[in-house]
């Protein structure tokens, strides 16, 4: 071995090493501040000053994301087919909309957040509720998710296809019954990432869905508005009085997007031996 090899393959092992020690940190630091003030309170079904619970924002959370996935997941999958199967691959407005989409990724939150204020809030009068929050965050998540499928039909190799179109299959039932399945763990991977994003956001729902307590009637018009854990997280250590009880919030936060990524990666694998 080289000594620039040693060198590089050192740095990989200190990096590496770094960034797990980072992730054990954050992950312990959480729960030592916050798993002490797990209360049954604070999973109560309203919220007071006294109890600050986070039950309605567990629910917010719950039905954010679920909207949220509603409709970036079929616009993102198609577009990625579209992308991947059908459009030239020299096109120049092909090649438009990969830049677009990579471009779209590395915008911060809250230009998301105050797009969505003037378009969703204020232009169709949705005003602050959880449906413009959700189609706030389902355009965050819509190039992840196209690219990451795209990349992930890609990877498929052309002889699949071929064989497909071989046994008499047309381009579509190849598409769905041979390509799709098959690409379903790295279509997955983008979606929980999405997922992620979204549990995590704050600033572009602080400008759309609002910070209000309780788990809203309806999902649209006034006083519907709902706050996720996140902004729940937020507002309690912002307010500065229920500091230990933000950090509770941040281990069930924890807890939740584990969950969501642990099922999504089993669904993910059953996918993989079942295709």
């Amino acid at each position: 071995m080289t000594k620039s090899s040693k060198i590089l393959k050192f740095f990989v092992y200190f990096f590496s090493i770094l960034t797990l020690l980072s992730l054990v940190f954050v992950i312990a630091f959480v729960l030592i501040r916050g798993v002490p003030y797990i209360e049954p309170k604070l999973f109560s079904l309203k919220y007071t000053s006294e109890n600050v619970s986070m039950f309605p924002a567990i629910i917010n959370t719950l039905i954010m994301v679920l909207l949220s996935l509603i409709v970036a997941v079929p616009l993102g999958i198609m577009t990625a087919i579209y992308l991947a199967e059908y459009a030239d691959k020299e096109n120049k407005i092909v090649k438009v909309v990969r830049v677009t989409a990579d471009t779209l990724s590395a915008i911060p939150s809250i230009v998301y957040g105050l797009f969505g204020m003037l378009f969703f809030v204020i232009y169709l009068k949705w005003n602050i509720s959880l449906l413009a929050g959700a189609m706030t965050t389902a355009i965050m998540i819509l190039p992840l998710i196209m690219r990451s499928t795209e990349e992930a039909l890609i990877a498929i190799p052309q002889s699949l296809r071929d064989a497909s179109f071989g046994l008499g299959a047309g381009k579509v039932r190849t598409i769905v019954r041979i390509v799709l399945p098959t690409a379903m763990p790295g279509i997955l991977a983008g979606v929980i990432l999405g997922i992620g994003r979204i549990v995590g956001e704050t600033a572009a729902l602080l400008f759309t869905s609002g910070t209000v307590a309780e788990v809203p009637k309806k999902i649209v018009g006034p006083a519907s508005g709902g706050r996720t854990l996140a902004l729940h997280m937020y507002a309690l250590s912002s307010e500065g009085m229920n500091v230990n009880q933000a950090y509770a919030t941040g281990v069930i936060l924890l807890i939740l997007i584990l969950l969501i990524n642990g099922l999504s990666t089993l669904m993910a694998n059953k996918l993989g031996r079942n295709k």
